[in-house]
């Protein structure tokens, strides 16, 4: 598609996309960074080797660097949904502004109390005040996560509100279903670890590069050694949370799944793909050409991951869309076109019930907003098109899922490794691990962004799921006006990376100030 003949919903996509995505740079490495420097201290606390305090004050320089960056970013990613995404912030916003106001009262003052005192208090409060501040900027950043994730979570499974046909707004009933659903706290898990796997890598890389330089060797093998314990951690961690959100995935977005997979046919035993090429010959979703150039499968596993039964059916996209096959709660799948007449059915009821209510006709309006509330869970399929206006983008999305995956099992086998011949061998002059612990950094970024690439990409294009697509969520703005903004927000969030990158290289290079910690 011609960028300038794109509509004002693709460029609000393209904006948020590439806000999100820049945001996301600094989101893990503060909330890695934050649980490592956390351990540093607790270290020197316990010990009282000054070495530990000034490796812990050496990180805390670069997340300082870091978060206010970060903010920066976070702050214009929440106001678009006020600018660009109006129908939505309606629609929902009783319930989605909910755990973001959260988020910014308990858990981002949280973060501003503590980190003054994390970052002015040394030689100031006591030892463990200092420490507990640490920690409690850790713990606040973390929990800032967790009230985002609570948002980003009920937009894939929406629970816990009801729709008021007299607002037209859907407003919360239950609080802790929303804040608990079993995709949030997998979600934050996820996430989290994500995070931690991030920071790791980072730690890991930069303490490298001053081996290969040979200087701070010390402080270097120390926090090699911390990264790397915790890098391993996170990447199993990775594994184990990766496996709850496939089966979450499994059972409430089933599109996405078949996507991740470019499963087009539905089968019992289905195999997880964990090689493979799709053949870009097949079009539509419905085509008799064979959907992969080639692929090696692990049988069986995709149903046991989706369904805890290696002999489950896993649906593809024909059935999804085709509908007839039997869902877990036993009942049967409606098709695509059963969804729209039902989702056409509960708008109309809708305009029907706001032209009786006004009109003084309670007893129609009240027979409306049943057939409305008979027909919400398909409202949003009433705005869709065609079958693959509900299929999303499945080359991204298989092609970003599976190299997401293979980034994850290379860093479980580097961190062993490098716990290997930091503990067991000479580390200081193994200069070829030096090199590849510096060089693995950019694919731990990688990976971290390709899980937002599947979990967004593989749920369009619903903006809530089964509820409300991007183009009915979206503004009254024109495409110029988001295309000019676009520009703007990537020349400025361009020229705030350079401005990070550069003033971290710059304290990098100047290294750790203690003259203790110079090899």
């Amino acid at each position: 598609m011609d960028l300038l003949s794109a509509s004002a919903v693709n460029w609000s996509r393209a904006q948020f996309a590439l806000t999100a995505s820049y945001h996301w740079l600094f989101v893990p490495l503060t909330i890695g960074l934050g649980l490592i420097m956390a351990i540093m201290e607790s270290l020197y606390v316990k010990t009282g080797d000054e070495k530990w305090k000034n490796a812990t004050k050496f990180w805390q320089k670069i997340f300082g660097i870091n978060f206010a960056i970060g903010i920066a970013t976070g702050i214009i990613l929440e106001f678009q949904f006020g600018t660009n995404w109006s129908n939505y912030s309606w629609f929902v916003g009783d319930i989605f502004g909910a755990p973001l106001a959260i988020e910014g009262i308990l858990a981002f003052f949280m973060e501003a109390t503590f980190v003054s005192i994390m970052f002015f208090g040394w030689n100031r409060v006591s030892k463990k005040m200092h420490l507990a501040s640490t920690w409690l900027v850790f713990v606040g950043a973390s929990l800032s996560a967790f009230w985002i994730l609570v948002a980003n979570a009920w937009m894939q499974y929406p629970i816990g509100m009801e729709f008021n046909p007299e607002s037209v707004r859907n407003e919360m009933v239950d609080f802790w279903a929303v804040a608990f659903s079993p995709v949030a706290y997998n979600k934050f898990l996820h996430t989290t670890f994500s995070c931690w796997a991030v920071g790791a890598a980072f730690v890991v890389a930069i303490s490298g590069w001053y081996l290969l330089k040979k200087r701070h060797t010390d402080f270097a093998v120390k926090s090699m050694k911390i990264g790397s314990l915790v890098g391993l951690v996170a990447f199993v961690m990775l594994a184990v949370t990766g496996d709850g959100s496939a089966y979450h995935v499994a059972q409430k977005q089933p599109m996405k799944l078949a996507a991740m997979e470019g499963l087009y046919e539905g089968k019992e035993g289905a195999g997880l793909v964990a090689v493979g090429m799709l053949n870009p010959a097949r079009k539509n979703y419905n085509d008799e050409v064979d959907p992969y150039i080639f692929k090696i499968e692990l049988p069986k596993l995709l149903s046991l991951l989706g369904y805890r039964d290696i002999n489950a059916f896993v649906p593809g996209i024909v059935d999804i869309v085709d509908g007839g096959y039997t869902l877990p709660d036993g009942t049967t799948s409606l098709s695509f076109q059963e969804r729209k007449e039902r989702g056409l059915k509960a708008i109309q009821a809708l305009a029907d019930y706001q032209v009786a209510k006004e009109e003084g006709r309670d007893a129609d309006a009240a027979n409306h907003e049943i057939i409305l509330r008979e027909n919400y869970a398909h409202f949003g399929y009433g705005y869709l098109e065609t079958e693959e206006d509900m299929i999303p983008n499945i080359p991204l999305t298989f092609y970003s899922f599976h190299l997401m995956v293979m980034i994850g099992m290379y860093f479980i086998l580097f961190f062993m490794v490098m716990l290997y011949f930091l503990y067991k061998k000479d580390m200081v002059s193994n200069r070829w691990l030096q090199y590849v612990a510096l060089w693995s950094l950019p694919l731990a970024y990688l990976a971290s962004q390709l899980g937002w690439v599947v979990a967004e990409v593989g749920r369009q294009p619903w903006t809530i799921q089964d509820i409300l697509p991007v183009q009915a969520a979206s503004s009254a703005i024109s495409a110029q006006n988001v295309a000019t903004t676009f520009i703007l927000f990537a020349v400025l969030f361009t020229g705030l990376l350079i401005a990070e990158v550069t003033i971290m290289v710059k304290q990098i290079k100047k290294g750790p100030e203690s003259e203790g910690l110079k090899a």
